[in-house]
This record gives C-alpha cells, structure tokens and sequence, in this order.
C-alpha cells in the first residue's frame, strides 16, 4: 500500500544527506577565497588548501564508528537528531574561526556528523520502506548529496565563506525540526520488546488500510533479541555481508572518483574551454544530479547489478580514456619531474592540447554520469540491505569507516601517484580497478531487488 507519509519520513531523513553534500562542497569555493583572504591568520597556503579539503573525512571516519554505536545504542531517529549539532556546531566554529586551527576543528565537526549521517540514513529508509520503493527511495540518499554539492557550488559564486557557511547550516535545522515527528523504525522498536509503537510506526508509514499485523509478524520472525557478541562474526551469516559491504566502499573509492572531482576544475581550465573555473564543477555537478535521478528511478526496475555492471564500464572506458589524454598531451620529461597535476598540465604541449582538449572534458562527463549511474548511489543502499539486524548497527560502522579512510587516501595521496605511476599510468590504475569492481558484482553481490529485509537476511543464513 503506498503512503505519503512513508515519503515525508524519507524527505526528513535526507535532509541529513543534503547536510552532508554541502560539507562536501564547502570547500570548492571557500579555498580560493581563503587563500586570497587578506588575514594572515586564516590565508591558507596550498598544503593547508589541501588539509582544508580532506579534514572532513578524516572527522567522518571517526563518526562511522560513532554512528555505529549510536544506532543501536539510541535508536535510528535519535542518531538522525543528534548529528545535527556537530552540522551546526561545526559552522559556528568556522564562522568564528580565528586561525587556521579553527578552520580545521569546524571541517572535522561537519565531517563527524556527515559520517553519522552516511551510516545512519541508509539504514533508517531500507527499515521503513517497504521492497517496491526500497531502491528508489535509498538512492535518494546519494541524490540528496549530490543535490547539496551543486547548491554549495552554486551558492558559492555569490556568497562569501561566512554567508555559504551560514546556509550550510540550513539543511540540518529543518532535519531535526521535522524529524522529530517522524516514528522510529519497527525493526529497532521490536528489537526492544516495544510491539504495540512498532505497529503505531507501521500505521504511520503504511496507512490505516495495510495489514500491520501481518507484517509485524514477519519483522519478528527474524528479530533476534539477544545481543551481538564478537564471536558471532565467525558465523558465514554475518561476517559474508560484512566482506561484501567493507569490498564495496572499497571499490567504490578506488575508482577515483574523489580524486577527479577534486581536479575536475583543473582539467576544465587545461582543456581550453571557456568557462570560468567555478563553472566547470557546477557542470560536474549537474552532471551528477541527474545521473543519480535517473538511477533512483529505474533501480527497482531493472536491479542492484545491471546499474553496477553498466556503471563499471562505463568508468573503465572513461579512465582509459583520461590516460591517452595525459599520454598524448604531456611531453615525458614532465611526467616524473614534478608530481604536482596542476605543473603537469600547465607544462603540456600546447600544440596538441588544445586539437584534443574535447577529450579530457568528454572524460570527465562520462566518468561522473558513469559513476551517478551506479557506483555512487548503489554500495550505500546494498549495505544498508544486507546485513542481519542484530549486525547492522557494528557492520555498517565498520564499511562507513573504510570509506571514508580510502576517501582520504586516494584525494591525499593522487599527487604521490602521479609522481611515482605519472599522469596517465594513474589513471589506468582507475580503470583497472573499474574493471575489477564489475568482476566482483558479477560474482560476489547479491540482487536484493523486491525481496524484504527478512528475505536477504534468510539468504545468507
């Protein structure tokens, strides 16, 4: 039975996503303006640029964890209201900042609270919607998150640091308000013995005319009430998911994709296109958003798999594509000279440049659409659909944190790479790993598409 108000509870729950994509943003226009900034106290210079950028996860790592604890411990809407003070807190922080130092601590708060948010919202909407709209309404999350990048890069044209930061700050206000009248999820309230709320939750989200009472017995079929001890991750049921989980944030990293978006407006510039630099990742940005429409509306229809497999190709044909742009364009003195992409870029010949300068754009746009498609929204609603309750709360902190640890490495340590792989050796390493990410779909990850929780947790039992 469809229910607006299942709709209304997802929106509140995205809110927190949205928060999260304009943390992400944040620092696309900020770091130009702070590296300009006539206080000497808070001009950043290009390494701290870079820690500016990459100080966010590093704080989200630490909230996967945090986020893991907390939802069992407090609940799924709790957790969602919580994490709205470090969003705010965080701001005030930034906004106030007197040095560098305060700058850093406000990007970690924002960060902490976009790793709670990033574990805890997956898990809330697979838990209240039921298997024909689960896919379209977890790919919202991604959605909402490339949603608040574009509005943090839109924004940033017009408004200064304190002002883009004040707006930042918006999303996750209105999360709290509205979710606070939002209901828990029914598997955590029968998971505490409270029968009587979880069928109040499932009037709620289902409407007066849906059988609560059949689908409550089903919930409780699969609901464990003893704890989670750590020798029961020896148990195929537990630890399977949790492999396939921790695989997928993983790949979904490595195929680079923080790593072009981070030097996407670089590539723009180099390209001869033009368009101003702040332009360049609205473009990215819009090609994102749409993208990642079109993946929420077709994902209960064609599946969790094709979207991973067309994906994956998708971005190897892209990557492989970049590399023979960096091999036609850059002379070969330069690719091991100096590391640095923008010397690299600004160093290449410019003769053939500009003949195959289409090339890196044309790239670029079909790593992003390729990567909205599936990589990006996909592995966050598989691991919130996998894991048995009992599990969900210790195993999705566990692949929140492996995100965001290879998030970190990959952005930090890109420069390193070139130096050592070049250019377009990097690059090839992407697309390899592209390659590889389709060989694991096709042998590792279940299709989940229409089945209930209950089901995908009886498969791997």
């Amino acid at each position: 039975v469809q229910n607006k108000k299942l709709y209304l509870a997802t929106f509140a729950a995205v809110l927190g996503p949205l928060s999260f994509g304009f943390v992400l943003g944040y620092s696309s226009p900020v770091i130009p303006e702070l590296r300009k900034i006539n206080d000497p106290k808070l001009r950043l210079d290009s390494n701290q640029a870079s820690w500016f950028g990459v100080k966010v996860t590093l704080g989200a790592a630490a909230g996967g964890i945090l986020g893991g604890y907390l939802v069992d411990k407090v609940g799924r809407k709790l957790s969602l209201m919580l994490c709205s003070i470090p969003y705010v807190f965080g701001y005030i922080v930034i906004i106030s900042a007197q040095n560098v130092w305060m700058l850093y601590f406000g990007r970690m708060l924002t960060g902490l609270a976009s790793g709670i948010t990033s574990l805890v919202v997956p898990m809330y909407i697979s838990e209240v919607s039921h298997p024909k709209v689960r896919g379209m309404l977890g790919s919202c999350v991604q959605l909402m998150v490339v949603t608040g990048i574009l509005g943090a890069y839109v924004a940033g044209i017009t408004l200064k640091w304190h002002w883009l930061a004040v707006l930042c700050a918006f999303p996750s206000c209105i999360m709290l308000l509205f979710m606070s009248f939002m209901p828990e999820t029914p598997r955590f309230l029968l998971n505490r013995n409270k029968r009587s709320e979880a069928i109040a939750s499932l009037r709620f989200l289902r409407g007066p005319h849906a059988d609560h009472e059949w689908e409550c017995r089903q919930m409780e079929a699969s609901v464990q009430e003893e704890g989670l001890n750590l020798s029961e991750f020896k148990n195929p049921s537990i630890y399977r998911p949790l492999l396939i989980g921790v695989a997928l944030m993983f790949f979904q990293q490595v195929t680079g994709i923080n790593a072009v978006m981070f030097y996407a407006e670089t590539i723009f510039e180099n390209a001869d296109f033009k368009v101003i630099r702040v332009m360049a990742s609205v473009v990215v940005g819009s090609i994102q958003v749409c993208f990642t429409a079109v993946a929420a509306l077709i994902i209960d229809k064609t599946g969790r798999k094709v979207l991973l497999y067309i994906s994956g190709i998708i971005m190897a044909l892209s990557t492989a594509l970049f590399g023979l742009y960096f091999k036609m364009v850059l002379p070969s003195r330069n690719n091991s000279s100096n590391p640095d992409v923008w010397f690299t870029l600004n160093s290449a010949s410019p003769g053939t440049e500009s003949s195959i300068s289409w090339l890196a754009v044309v790239s670029l746009g079909l790593f992003v659409a390729g990567f909205a498609l599936g990589w990006g929204p996909v592995p966050w609603l598989v691991i919130s659909e996998i894991f048995p309750l009992k599990a969900r709360g210790i195993s999705s902190g566990v692949c929140v944190l492996t995100n965001w640890v290879m998030a970190f490495l990959v952005t930090k340590e890109f420069n390193d790479f070139i130096g050592i792989l070049t250019s377009y050796g990097t690059f090839w390493l992407f697309s390899a790993f592209c390659c590889l990410n389709v060989t694991f779909t096709a042998f590792y990850i279940p299709e989940t598409k229409g089945q209930t929780l209950e089901q995908i947790e009886a498969y791997y039992r």
